[in-house]
């Protein structure tokens, strides 16, 4: 007789509903229950992987004050075994793909590993992610990537341009930094290097030099760190940084498009352009690595055009064919958000139904820590439950990773908040004197100007403002 299959706190449309709604991040502690991923830890996958090789990036174990970018890594391709004989210090890897990097001053990350690719001759594997228990009908580990890591691996911080994630843990634990769409400005962000969907921060957000990004100060971070079997739900546009705190983890990622998002596939678009026009030119402080390697290469300029042209007429025609009738005794224009897209009409919204995120142990809300210190901790416990400061006790191991935050962000901004004679001499020490070519990139792809530039590019096409829309 089967064994019954285990009864999941939200069903497929409240999950899809939860997700659609949500504002924030959230855990799913308790979705995944009789998933087969589950065992994929890095010793299974190796047997599944067997020969084939792998990409590692490699980082140096320090304290820097800068985000180090993948363009700065060191790379390697070996099989999921010799990786793990790395990590362990068995004999044979001083020989190896690893002999260059001791494990013991270097972590590694296999990130960004589309498993349709890894796993092409076994499509049977995708079947173990089970996403469709989400509300995504049909969607599995097909359309996810793996990520398997060591203590310390990382992805610096940065904000994805469209889409949500949902991330699955499955060995080991991520410690996950969050921050909040409207900080953008607090982060200082940056396209170089430059990463399709990608804008990255310039802060390290473990160690922030607040004398260079004074602004950080005002960041707020939402902590969490995620067990196994718990899945993170990561809003559209909210800023992460993430580290592996345990000697390996492996994670599950799905980028979900919840609905059509023309106007950020333009303002992709204008960053491409922009960024491979200036970027290819040549000049003397254009130098160095600046596409990252997880881009193909360099399209030309006539090629980003024409991409450029397909999204703006896309956006354009899903416009037209969105808007309502409108009474043309009614002056007023549609009104619009940061990123470009037509606000709800309060009427709408309050005819339309209620939603109220179902918070509790199935759904845990990862807050502020500063608003809220210790509000959403995770312990480690094998049931993964999930507690909270007012009902229960926090684990040993999650309270001395969060104090060590607190603590260095803490450090820092009375570092910042020192006497104003200090810090007038330390910005006059740290303003750069030469304006480089990146400084212009900075500037131009603000997020800001992009929203505009994508604008003015859409009333040109439509024609709605004429074809010279001032500034």
């Amino acid at each position: 007789m089967a064994a019954a299959a285990p009864v999941k706190p939200f069903s497929p449309e409240e999950a899809r509903r939860i997700v659609h709604h949500l504002q924030q991040p959230a855990v799913f502690p308790s979705m995944t229950c009789g998933w087969p991923a589950l065992r994929w830890t890095a010793e299974h996958l190796s047997g599944c992987l067997g020969d084939r090789l792998v990409r590692f990036r490699l980082g140096r174990k320090e304290e820097k004050n800068t985000p180090l970018f993948e363009t700065q890594c060191s790379y390697v391709e070996a099989t999921v075994a010799q990786f793990l004989s790395w990590t362990r210090g068995q004999s044979g890897t001083d020989i190896g793909p690893f002999s260059k990097y001791p494990c013991s001053d270097h972590w590694a990350y296999a990130d960004y590993k589309y498993i349709a690719m890894l796993f092409q001759d076994q499509p049977f594997m995708f079947e173990d992610v089970k996403w469709s228990e989400f509300g995504f009908e049909g969607r599995d580990g097909k359309e996810s990537t793996l990520w398997i890591g060591t203590e310390g691996a990382n992805t610096p911080c940065h904000q994805d341009t469209y889409g949500c994630n949902l991330v699955l843990q499955i060995q080991g634990r991520k410690r996950w930094h969050l921050f909040p769409p409207e900080d953008t400005a607090h982060l200082y962000p940056t396209r170089i290097p430059y990463e399709e969907s990608s804008v990255f921060s310039q802060v390290d957000v473990l160690h922030p030099d607040l004398r260079r990004f004074p602004s950080f100060h005002g960041a707020r971070a939402h902590v969490v760190i995620l067990q196994p079997g718990q899945v993170l739900y990561v809003p559209r546009h909210w800023w992460h940084y993430v580290e592996s705190v345990d000697p390996i983890t492996v994670s599950v990622n799905s980028w979900i498009e919840l609905e059509a998002d023309d106007v950020s596939r333009v303002s992709e678009a204008v960053t491409r352009a922009v960024v491979c026009a200036v970027k290819s030119s040549r000049s003397d402080d254009n130098t160095g690595d600046w596409l990252n390697p997880t881009e193909e290469g360099v399209a030309s300029h006539g090629e980003n055009m024409q991409y450029l042209n397909l999204a703006v007429r896309a956006c354009a025609q899903r416009r037209k064919n969105e808007l309502p009738a409108r009474d043309p005794r009614d002056a007023c224009p549609a009104k619009r958000d940061s990123s470009g897209q037509i606000r709800k009409n309060r009427e709408r919204i309050r005819n339309s139904a209620p939603f109220s995120a179902p918070y509790g142990p199935d759904l845990i809300p990862v807050g502020c820590q500063e608003e809220e210190p210790g509000r959403v901790t995770l312990t480690s416990s094998e049931d993964n439950a999930v507690t909270s400061q007012q009902d229960s006790t926090v684990s040993s191991d999650t309270v001395t990773l969060m104090e060590e935050t607190d603590l260095t962000l803490h450090k820092a901004r009375d570092c910042a908040d020192g006497p104003s004679e200090r810090r007038s001499e330390d910005c006059k020490e740290l303003r750069p004197t030469t304006i480089t070519t990146n400084d212009l990139l900075d500037c131009l792809l603000h997020p800001d100007i992009i929203s505009r530039v994508t604008e003015l590019l859409l009333e040109r096409h439509t024609g709605s403002h004429g074809t010279n829309a001032p500034l």
